[in-house]
Formats: C-alpha cells, structure tokens, sequence
C-alpha cells in the first residue's frame, strides 16, 4: 500500500488537536486509504485499539446510524473512560444533521475526530454554524505521478509512463486493472456514481442529460478559460437551451462534488482576484480521456500541474498581467512560485512566449517553466524544468 506521505504530513500536527479534521475529495480519489494510515500511526504511538472508533457509513453494517442522535448514542457507548478516544467518520455526509453530534462530542468528549466526505460543502448550511472555527480542511486528490510510480514499483519513469498517467489519470483502484477497456469501464462507473449519488441525488438535479453535458464540455475542454457564452455556444450547437442560472447552478454541483476544481484569476499588477473567467481543471485526468476523442497533450500537463500544486498544499490562481497571463500563482505560507506549463519548446516563437510571459512580475519569487522537454532551457533567472523531474521534485 502507497503511503500518503503529502497528506499525511499535512495532518500529523493536528492529530491530538481538538479541531476536527475534515478530508475532502473526490469519490474514490483515496481519502478512507489516508484516514486508515492515520489510524495505523496512532495505534503504532501506543494508543489502544479500543480507544479508536472508526466507522465507514458507506458500509451496510453501520445503516442503523441514519441520523445524529443514532450517531451520538453508538458513540457514547463505547466511550468508557476519560482516556483520549480517536474517532474516524468515513463519509459521514451519509448522517442527517451530522454536525450536531460533532459539534456534542468535541464539546463534552476527550476525543480527537477526523471525518470524510465527497462533497466540498460537507459543512455548509445553518448547522456549520455549530462548528465555525472548529475544523480544519485537507483537500485530498487521486494518486500524485510519484504515488502511482511507486504502486506500479516503477524506479525509473519514462515518457510513457507520464503519457499513462495523463490519460488515465491517479485513480488508486484503476492500477489494480491491466485492460484499457478495464480502466476505461471503471472510470465510466466511478463518473456515474459521482453523477448519481454525489450530484443528482444530493442536489435533485432533474435535466439529468444537461447535467451531463456540461460535464462532458469540462473534460473536453479542461484548462481553458471558462465564461457562460462558451458553454451556452456549445449547448445550442447541440440544440439545447439553458438559462445561465440553471448553468451556473449546475456548475456549482458538479464543483462542489469534487469533480473539477476552480482556478481563480488574479491581477498581478492591481493585486485583487478576478470573480469572471475561471478555468477549471478536472480532479483526475482520466475523465477527460472518456469524454473526447481529442487527447490535448498541454491542456492535461497543466491540469496535471495544478493537481500536484493543490497535493502539495499550494493555494492556486491564474495570473493575469496587462498583455499576458501567467498559468499558475502557487501560494504557501506568504510564498509565492510561478508557473508556465507546455507541452515542448518547439521553436523561438514557444520560447518566448513561454518565458515572455513572467515580464510583467517585478517580484524576486521563483519562476518555472515546466515542459516534457530533456534540454535545459533555463534563462533570466527563470528555471526551466522538465514535468517528470518537478513532479518528483528533482
């Protein structure tokens, strides 16, 4: 088993902490694999096995629990002493009005709590209220290029280990699965189970169809900028009207499902953030592989980039200059790197533009250029990196 070491690192300060840790992510992306390797960490610091509840609500064994008094009084039981309890709540979105009993148990219990879901609303509503300043967030992706080189015990990564990964993405499940056909009919299902259970159920989506065709228009064009005309364009020229609340509606759900991300846009020279002309880049390459016969070798290294930028714990955004745009801003801890991502240099004119775009950047932070290029084309102070050495952080 791959050990989540990106996350893990994130999480470890905070596990005798009374915050709740709160791991968000995409359907199948890896998050009960994280929540077990914590689990496994405490009990190897000595914490006994009966101090620790763990509980996956997506497991039939546990459907009794439908509400928060069910919760609350299957928790109580089996606290019995005053000793430190770890609790563990894989998908508890399944719990009606689970944040009441959190909320209960934080605040009357010794206990350390660290819960899943597949929706990045998880606490959201009047009932987050209750938990305001009570919480931490780890956004959790699918397998970084690293973790699946290390499932797949691959010590020297080549170019078509890269093209692998960029076409069927980071799924944990799909290296289990040699086909293409196998791979492709798993993400197929896993799509479907997003769209049913995380998006259409939860949100009583009813133009089923619609919905799926602005999913389709996603993946199919991931990594470009997004604006309501595009999609509309798309959606008439397929003989389907929608209004632009319902399309931003929509939108929103399937974000909120973890499906796509959002990367804001921001104004290097006025310093604010952008509210128009978002780009979105979808959660794990691999969708976009079952939604288009068009493979955009840049489009998916850039969304590649960006994940790895979001598992390292990166606060993302698009630069945007007077004449240019920059495609990342990375952000940690008030420190900044900036990033261009293609394909290949292939020529003067590529070079250019692809290192002409920092121009505009006065400040002394860090700038890439990140390609699949072998030859180093560093210059001015700005690194040039090839994706597979920067995505194994050589």
């Amino acid at each position: 088993m791959v050990k989540r070491e990106l996350w893990l690192k994130q999480i470890r300060p905070f596990y005798e902490n009374e915050l709740i840790k709160v791991l968000i992510g995409i359907r199948r992306c890896g998050k009960s694999i994280i929540l077990n390797q914590i689990k496994e960490e405490i009990l190897s610091a000595g914490v006994d096995e009966s101090h620790i509840i763990f509980i996956n609500f997506e497991d039939l064994s546990y459907s009794f629990i439908k509400d928060e008094l069910d919760l609350n009084n299957f928790i109580k039981k089996r606290i019995t002493d005053s000793k430190k309890y770890y609790l563990f709540f894989d998908e508890i979105q399944n719990v009606k009005n689970f944040e009441k009993v959190l909320n209960s148990l934080r605040a009357t219990q010794n206990v350390s709590i660290f819960i899943t879901g597949s929706n990045a609303k998880l606490l959201s509503g009047e009932l987050a209220t209750l938990l305001a300043g009570r919480y931490v967030t780890f956004k959790i992706m699918p397998f970084t290029f690293a973790e699946s080189l290390e499932i797949q015990n691959i010590q020297n990564p080549t170019d078509s280990d890269l093209m692998n990964y960029l076409k069927f993405g980071g799924m944990p499940q799909r290296f289990y699965l040699n086909e293409e056909s196998e791979i492709k009919k798993f993400l197929s299902d896993l799509y479907d189970s997003i769209v049913l259970k995380d998006i259409v159920t939860r949100y009583k989506v009813k133009n089923i169809e619609l919905l799926g065709r602005i999913i389709n228009y996603l993946a199919s064009t991931s990594s470009q900028i997004f604006s309501a005309s595009s999609i509309n364009n798309f959606l008439k020229s397929e003989g389907r009207d929608c209004s632009k609340e319902t399309l931003y509606n929509y939108l929103d759900y399937v974000v909120q499902s973890c499906t796509v991300n959002k990367a804001k846009r921001y104004d290097i020279t006025g310093k604010k953030s952008l509210s128009t002309l978002e780009k979105y880049y979808l959660s794990d390459t691999g969708f976009a592989n079952l939604y288009s016969t068009k493979f955009n070798i840049g489009a998916m290294l850039e969304n590649v980039v960006f994940n790895e930028l979001i598992s390292r714990g990166y606060d993302v955004q698009v630069g945007v200059t007077s004449n240019s745009e920059i495609d990342f801003i990375a952000t940690k801890n008030n420190l900044k790197e900036y990033f261009q991502v293609s394909y290949l240099l292939f020529d003067e004119n590529t070079i250019s533009r692809e290192f002409g775009a920092f121009k505009k950047v006065k400040d002394n932070f860090p700038k890439y250029v990140i390609t699949a290029d072998h030859f180093d084309f560093s210059q001015d102070g700005i690194i040039h990196k090839n994706i597979i050495d920067w995505l194994l952080d050589k």
